[in-house]
């Protein structure tokens, strides 16, 4: 199972951390990633990264803001969320799967979503 936490409200150019804790054996030798989505929109790709950590994914959108790290010692994956703006507004999921790909179909575990709303 996973467990996001971290979202809230937020002003634009200020910064959130998402965490997302893994039990059981989801989080083993898996990667991880997040999504978000918006009212009215598909749930679209936002970071990923490996066992490892030692490769990273990001989505065009927010690359250079944000940051995806892990500690598997603690079986949670973070991201770091700097300079917000209103468009990043949206409910963020965190994902495990067996590989790394941007299509939320590609992926074998979700957590329960964590809102994140930047104001103008």
């Amino acid at each position: 199972q996973l467990q996001a936490s971290g979202g809230g409200l937020v002003q634009a150019g200020g910064s959130l951390r998402l965490s997302c804790a893994a039990s059981g054996s989801t989080f083993s030798r898996a990667v991880t990633g997040w999504f978000r989505q918006a009212p009215g929109k598909e749930r679209e790709f936002a970071a990923s990264i490996s066992w490892s950590g030692g490769t990273t994914l990001y989505a065009d959108s927010v690359k250079g803001r944000f940051t995806i790290s892990r500690d598997n010692a603690k079986n949670t994956v973070y991201l770091q969320m700097n300079s917000l703006a209103p468009e990043d507004t949206a409910v963020y999921y965190c994902a495990a799967g067996r590989r790394l790909s941007t299509s939320a179909t590609s992926w074998d575990y979700w957590g329960q979503g964590t809102q994140v709303t930047v104001s103008s």
